[in-house]
């Protein structure tokens, strides 16, 4: 059921508000040059709206669902990492670098990916760590306020937005207090040798983004990063913070990785430096963990506002077991098959897209080899008009909640036309578009 403010703006495009129906390219005249080179060319022509106090909620559920995430080693191994990460099936390398800094309470700090079935919101994967993308797209909601028909019609339907970069500007600044007293920090923005090259317009954007709010942001590989006078130097001027986008996969599987990465560990560990976010996080990351939420073992430790919980948030997901696989087969149109460990779309496998003979020999292949199955959510139909057509089509959206450790940190929109894919995502597939969303207050 599309919602009443999207109906609304629909209807006074259609009636002959031209700079209202105009006002995604009107702010993108706005726009930093750096965000508008890097996805200028993939936004929808509107923003999308969405109940606030039903967005807080579910941000509120989203803190509450990472507690019980990442209480899992001790509710469900008795506090054994070690037989945690082998249920998991991460590698002995990388379970290594994770459990060397799991003590105390990991970061609260994500992205939860979200479709909303016209209900409600569910939530499709949860990447918990600081290797997050998506939070520049918040320039989208900032430059549509400026354009004045759009911020009549926000002013009008009681608009207003979280500007996720902002969150993380906060929530950096407070990590680097031990270092830098409040004083501005510097910050790295890391990631592992040879890495940055497919998607460094991408990071440009976020620095420049940044840098806009005050973050002293720069950009590297972990190779760049050097010790001086006791002190992680960066082209000779001090680090205070290393943003963390190399995960340990990367850092494992490189020749000399771990040697290359020492240094950033030890001196966070000695308080020279702070790594945000530690490896700690990547042991919530894989989707194994969803699987172990809504499976009949989760459950039976979890209080009844627990399941509650996790029955609101998360739809059916399990391990692919071949105990498993008659139920699969059976239930082909309603099942989507992810890898554990991959992103970005890598992997999956779509059982209403395929024909059973094929749908077989995926459960066949797939089936204890690192993989979970999840129940279809189908997302609600979001009306798009043309602005250079004049028609309206639908989308499907997958939304997003930001998490710092203040709570919902914004949000933004990827989305494809109905009927283009099932996977949503800017690397997923050419077709995909994005925008941002603003809160409505009742």
């Amino acid at each position: 059921m599309t919602d009443s403010v999207t109906r609304s703006y629909n209807a006074a495009c259609r009636a002959g508000d031209t700079a209202l129906l105009h006002s995604m390219d009107q702010a993108r005249a706005d726009f930093p040059p750096l965000f508008d080179a890097s996805c200028g060319h993939r936004l929808l022509p509107r923003a999308f709206f969405i109940d606030e106090q039903e967005m807080r909620g579910f941000a509120a559920d989203v803190h509450a669902f990472f507690q019980l995430l990442v209480s899992l080693p001790d509710r469900l191994f008795g506090g054994d990492l070690g037989a945690y990460c082998e249920a998991l099936g991460i590698p002995g390398p990388q379970a290594r670098l994770m459990r060397r800094f799991a003590h105390g309470d990991p970061t609260p700090y994500g992205r939860a990916d979200l479709y909303h079935d016209g209900t409600s919101f569910r939530l499709l994967e949860f990447n918990v760590g600081s290797e997050l993308g998506g939070a520049d797209r918040a320039e989208i909601q900032r430059c549509l306020l400026g354009v004045p028909a759009f911020e009549e019609f926000a002013r009008e339907h009681r608009l207003s937005y979280v500007h996720t970069g902002e969150r993380i500007a906060a929530t950096l600044r407070t990590a680097a207090e031990p270092l830098t007293g409040g004083a501005e920090p510097v910050v790295a923005f890391t990631e592992a040798d040879g890495a940055l090259g497919t998607y460094l317009h991408l990071v440009r954007s976020f620095q420049e983004m940044m840098r806009h709010l005050g973050v002293d942001l720069r950009i590297c590989e972990v190779g760049e990063l050097k010790e001086k006078d006791g002190r992680l130097v960066l082209d000779g001027t001090p680090v205070d913070v290393v943003l963390r986008y190399f995960s340990t996969a990367q850092i494992a599987r490189a020749p000399g990785g771990a040697e290359a990465v020492e240094p950033v560990l030890r001196a966070h560990e000695e308080g020279r430096v702070v790594l945000f976010t530690t490896f700690q996080s990547s042991l919530y990351a894989n989707k194994g963990c969803l699987a172990l939420l809504s499976g009949a073992r989760g459950r039976q430790t979890f209080s009844r506002q627990e399941r509650e919980l996790v029955d609101r948030v998360l739809p059916w997901t399990r391990e692919l077991t071949r105990d498993l696989v008659p139920h699969c087969r059976e239930h082909r149109e309603r099942l989507i098959v992810k890898p554990r460990a991959d992103f970005a779309g890598a992997g999956i496998h779509v059982g209403w897209q395929l024909a059973d003979r094929e749908w077989a020999r995926v459960l066949a292949d797939c089936a204890d080899a690192g993989f979970v199955v999840q129940e279809r959510i189908a997302p609600r139909a979001e009306p798009v008009l043309d602005p250079e057509s004049g028609r309206t089509e639908d989308w499907m959206a997958v939304w997003d909640v930001f998490l710092t450790p203040d709570g919902y940190a914004g949000s933004h929109i990827r989305a494809l036309p109905h009927g283009a894919g099932a996977v949503v995502g800017m690397g997923a597939s050419p077709d995909c578009r994005t925008s941002g969303p603003f809160l409505v207050a009742r």
